[in-house]
């Protein structure tokens, strides 16, 4: 795709499975990718195999709950890997549990970790972006946010607030040629989903509804999940914003 060489990303969430092959594609495609995480050994993990298959890429330690922290850390991938062009908001994180069986300590951390760590990002972000008037952001939602999901209640609602915050931020910078779009991924074979089936008391029947209920017949994998990311961040989505793809095998199908 158009316009990733030598540009310099950030994804939240890099040492995970949808964001560790969402730096590696950015990668592969000549970005310079910095890889954000709160856990450093696994952001250092995915920033070794993008350098050694020639790429650029740096790990960067990074609680996205911390407004400081996270502007520290934006500070610092600036200074070694130049101005953010792309940001992918991709961290999260999820708990199978009915509404009703939640706490109030259960909402302040989905919430921290699925809303308020992307805005922390965003604002981040932003100003230099305008400054430049230039860039690109992709947020990871999730299709509990377009259709909901049964014991995820906190979750879908974090994700579909930041559906509704993206279209605002599109809306407020498209003039400023900077873009804001939206994946949601299906069920996905990550340590995220992992979790999320274990609250469920049966994972192996969880995942087989869901499997199910795919019209592809399967759960995705993080693989699937990049060349859409990558579209939203690329030229060739230069005339694209405020819009919202699933990737998730048909599980949904929104308008």
């Amino acid at each position: 795709m158009r316009g990733l060489q030598n540009k310099t990303v950030i994804v939240t969430g890099g040492g995970g499975g949808i964001g560790g092959a969402t730096c590696r594609r950015f990668g592969e495609a000549g970005s310079r990718v910095a890889v954000f995480d709160i856990n450093l050994e696994s952001a250092a993990k995915t920033a070794a195999d993008i350098t050694q298959a020639g790429g650029v890429a740096l790990a960067f330690h990074c609680d996205i709950t911390d407004h400081e922290g996270v502007k520290a850390a934006v500070a610092a991938a600036e200074a070694t890997l130049g101005p953010i062009s792309i940001l992918v908001n991709n961290a999260g994180w999820d708990i199978f549990r009915l509404f009703k069986d939640t706490t109030p300590a259960d909402w302040q951390k989905l919430i921290a970790i699925n809303l308020t760590g992307a805005l922390n990002m965003h604002h981040a972000v932003i100003p230099g972006m305008l400054e430049r008037r230039h860039g690109r952001i992709v947020n990871i939602a999730s299709d509990a946010a377009r259709v909901g999901s049964s014991g995820e209640a906190v979750y879908a609602a974090c994700k579909a607030g930041l559906v509704g915050f993206s279209k605002t931020i599109a809306r407020e910078h498209a003039r400023h040629g900077i873009s804001v779009n939206v994946v949601c991924p299906g069920a996905t074979n990550t340590a995220l989903f992992d979790d999320y089936k274990k609250g469920a008391g049966n994972p192996e029947k969880l995942e087989e509804a869901f499997r199910r209920a795919t019209p592809m017949g399967r759960i995705g994998e993080p693989e699937d999940l990049p060349g859409a990311i990558l579209f939203f961040a690329s030229d060739d989505a230069a005339y694209v914003t405020g819009q919202v793809l699933s990737v998730s095998g048909g599980l949904t199908m929104a308008g």
